[in-house]
């Protein structure tokens, strides 16, 4: 038997939520700081998935080049966005977080690398031009904010998480 599923302003259906459309302007904000940053470290991502792309991509092929780049941009990308997009949401042992981070966004990964080797298939520009296809790829990047925010690095209560130690540990 499952739980019931919530209702009124809260109501989520999976990692997407309702809230967003109700949040004060305070909150709502800072929901577009976390984009913005959940964007600049996108982009940082993508400046090291081309370099390992063209780096690997004569010796591997376009390919087996596109998941490598996949998974070494991801890690510092995860890293990134625990310290600076989401401090003090998610909790626990990196390297559990890190394992939760690319488990979530395998889903985004799929859609990524599915539209990037589509285009270095189909297109011979984007073959020879293999930025273009990760350029097109990266509309995934909604699909992972979405899931790096609700799934990994959620809301913590007051008590728990990294910012909860941080206030129980700080002086009266």
């Amino acid at each position: 038997m499952s739980a019931p599923r919530p209702s009124g302003a809260g109501a989520r259906w999976g990692v997407f939520s309702l809230a967003p459309l109700l949040l004060s302007p305070r909150t709502r904000a800072d929901l577009l700081r976390q984009m913005a940053r959940f964007g600049v470290v996108g982009v940082t991502q993508g400046g090291i998935d081309t370099a390992v792309v063209y780096a690997t991509r004569a010796a591997i092929g376009l390919y087996a080049a596109g998941v490598l780049a996949f998974f070494v941009a991801a890690t510092p990308g995860w890293a990134l966005n625990r310290a600076w997009t989401f401090r003090g949401r998610g909790g626990g042992p990196a390297h559990r977080q890190l394992a939760a981070f690319l488990t979530a966004n395998a889903l985004g990964f799929l859609l990524n690398r599915g539209i990037y080797a589509t285009l270095v298939t189909v297109s011979p520009f984007c073959a020879r031009n293999p930025v273009v296809a990760i350029a097109a790829g990266s509309v995934a990047g909604l699909l992972n904010f979405a899931l790096s925010r609700q799934v990994v690095f959620p809301r913590t209560t007051e008590g728990s998480g990294e910012a909860g130690r941080r206030r129980a540990a700080a002086p009266p």
